[in-house]
């Protein structure tokens, strides 16, 4: 069989109609998606690009310390938020969690090794050992 008869073989055949379905169904797709993200604006000089994104990790940070923190559930990562509370200190707070059980006031906090009095006051405003 030439090209030229299997070209018309597979124009009337389904197969192509099907291809075409399934390229246009993929473009589709891909355009919603392209258009569904949002874009960050333009700038007409390094100075204010550079204090929009400032402002824009000032927002994130922002969000982050004025979240609360459960102490029974939370995990290394949201312990490292708090003040004072670096990975070692997470890990402390998760082993002692698993030890002894849940805490049952946020001074019992500063029972935890390497943890006090002072980190708790730091930060009290976030704790909470409740849903």
């Amino acid at each position: 069989m030439n090209a030229y008869k299997y070209f018309l073989y597979l124009i009337n055949s389904n197969w192509l109609i099907k291809m075409i379905k399934i390229l246009i169904s993929l473009v589709t797709v891909i355009l919603m998606t392209l258009s569904s993200t949002q874009a960050a604006p333009c700038f007409d000089n390094p100075q204010t690009a550079y204090d929009y994104l400032i402002a824009q990790e000032n927002v994130e940070i922002q969000a982050i310390t004025q979240a609360g923190v459960n102490i029974n559930r939370a995990d290394e990562g949201e312990l490292t938020t708090l003040k004072g509370i670096g990975s070692s200190k997470a890990q402390e707070i998760i082993l002692y969690r698993e030890m002894f059980g849940e805490f049952k006031t946020i001074d019992d906090l500063a029972k935890v090794k390497g943890i006090g009095t002072k980190t708790v006051e730091n930060n009290r405003s976030r704790l909470k050992i409740k849903n």
